[in-house]
């Protein structure tokens, strides 16, 4: 990677026993991002197979890719903020390393960034966006609790749950980011908004994982209940 040219973003690879998928996660990503400009942190998180072997292998075959690992408590939540810790761009892009999120929308991202929003979600719930696989109550659920927000609260994304979004990373250290799991990636999108920043959605289409083992559990669900809640009860606030 040149160090002489700035770095304007950063993409987050979180990955716990991911090495089936992870080296083609990141060949998908590399035709939509300009290599210049781009870093790439995976983020080991406490892999108990040779998804850090598998990193560090990708790592020197790619200057752009570096490998971190997270070393406080296992967790996505964790293994994402270690990743921005890393950061240097001026935006940062949390990645699934299933390969679940698009890497085509990465570059309508970088546009509507540069035009000025603060947080770029990429959204399945708006035309040319959509969601194939994963199990069936998930994506009610995800559906219902991101529109509901929307449509009744004036949430200014379809998609508040996804994790697959683009956030202005001096504006993401400002805020505190209490949860632990994947419901993180909401709370910190209700947060920007209600802090004001500016945001918006770009159609993605989400694809379930095609190797390894899905980490959805019914009790992840909760953590949004909360969020959901709180955000109903906030907006509607006199």
């Amino acid at each position: 990677m040149c160090e002489k040219n700035k770095i304007f973003l950063s993409i987050i690879i979180p990955a716990r026993n991911e090495q089936e998928n992870l080296e083609e996660t990141i060949d998908s990503i590399f035709p939509f991002i300009n290599k210049d400009m781009t870093e790439i942190i995976i983020v080991n998180d406490h892999s108990t197979d040779n998804t850090a072997m598998v990193a560090e292998k990708i790592s020197k075959k790619k200057a752009q890719v570096k490998l971190v690992h997270n070393l406080n408590e296992p967790g996505f939540a964790n293994a994402l903020k270690t990743g921005f810790s890393h950061a240097k761009g001026e935006y940062v892009l949390p990645v699934m390393a299933d390969g679940c999120d698009g890497p085509e929308t990465i570059n309508l991202m970088i546009e509507r960034a540069k035009a000025g929003f603060d947080l770029v979600c990429g959204c399945r719930y708006m035309k040319n966006g959509g969601k194939c696989g994963g199990p069936k109550f998930q994506n009610f659920f995800s559906k219902f609790v991101c529109l509901s927000l929307y449509f009744f609260a004036g949430i200014p994304t379809r998609d508040v749950s996804n994790a697959f979004k683009m956030y202005r990373r001096k504006l993401l250290q400002q805020i505190c980011l209490k949860e632990k799991g994947f419901a993180i990636s909401m709370e910190a999108a209700l947060k920007f908004h209600f802090k004001g920043y500016k945001i918006c959605d770009v159609p993605t289409v989400w694809l379930g994982r095609k190797k390894g083992k899905s980490k959805f559990k019914l009790s992840k669900t909760f953590p949004y209940v909360k969020l959901y809640l709180n955000a109903i009860v906030e907006s509607w606030k006199p």
